[in-house]
């Protein structure tokens, strides 16, 4: 029996939970940010969220991506051993 189907698995689980880091990551980082800006005296940017800082919402746009591809390709190992039985 081939273990070919192994390598897309461990590929896909290794992006899956890459991108669940990268998501929580994100969140972190939004939560550190706002966190930090209840201590100035200036709060304009807390109340309204604006301007909007890209970085943690690309961080959990990354992440989800990678929790979708890190599936699919699982999901192809999933197949390949499927088909091989």
């Amino acid at each position: 029996m081939s273990w070919a189907w192994l390598v897309p698995v461990i590929i896909g689980a290794f992006i899956f939970f890459g991108g669940i880091g990268f998501v929580i990551w994100g969140r972190r980082e939004e939560e550190n940010y706002y966190d930090s800006l209840t201590t100035h005296f200036d709060l304009r940017e807390f109340f309204s969220r604006w301007p909007p800082r890209p970085e943690p919402g690309a961080l959990r746009i990354g992440g989800w991506i990678a929790i979708i591809v890190g599936m699919v390709v699982a999901s192809i190992g999933g197949v390949i051993y499927w088909l091989q039985r």
